[in-house]
């Protein structure tokens, strides 16, 4: 079992710049041991015939076929705008002069 003493929370809440009491540091290390234990017991279970996988079945994107369509003309892009200037659509300004 991984332990981890007192001496080694305030030197890693040191680490982080944690400001920890006395109970603090005494009520921590225990609770860091169960944690460290854990880690310990999972990392046992995968061998090196198990291959390492994000999800426990196996996922494929669904794509559709990228097929090349004719797009719009300038013209027909800018007929319902409300507004243009030089086949762009005009908008109105949102920023003064101070940018």
């Amino acid at each position: 079992m991984p332990e981890i003493s007192r001496d080694e929370v305030a030197h890693l809440a040191d680490l982080a710049r944690i400001d920890l009491s006395e109970a603090e540091l005494d009520h921590l290390a225990p609770q860091l041991s169960v944690i460290l234990e854990s880690v310990a017991s999972i990392a046992g279970v995968a061998g090196d015939d198990v291959p390492p996988t994000s999800h426990a079945i196996p996922l494929t994107n669904v794509f559709r076929e990228d097929v090349v369509v004719p797009g719009l003309s300038a013209a027909e892009a800018l007929s319902g705008a409300p507004a243009q200037e030089q086949q762009r659509f005009a908008v109105p300004r949102i920023l003064g002069d101070e940018q």
